[in-house]
């Protein structure tokens, strides 16, 4: 992926229907930091404490692992709106 690509994704909710890429008033995102994914939003909305302190492992064809790939994140220490790549698994 390059700076344009990188570019496009910034400030899209991952998941979102291409239609309605942008967050939505009244949600919880994190945004991740670093890896395939850097700049996209994650909509936690209703997630417990337990489950964000575990982290997430994403779906996406961007990674190392290409199609059926995923991608990793875990909550950032101290930065509750952060979630940050930690890597790629198959």
């Amino acid at each position: 992926m390059d700076g344009d690509d990188e570019q496009v994704l910034r400030g899209r909710v991952y998941g979102a229907e291409p239609g309605h890429p942008g967050p939505l008033s009244g949600q919880t995102y994190v945004e991740l930091v670093g890896g395939p994914l850097d700049g996209l939003l994650l909509d936690v909305t209703g997630w417990t404490q337990d489950e964000i302190n575990t982290g997430v492992a994403l779906e996406t064809e961007l990674g190392q692992f290409g199609p059926g790939g995923h991608t990793l994140y875990d909550p950032r220490p101290g930065d509750p709106g952060r979630f940050d790549w930690s890597g790629d698994s198959p």
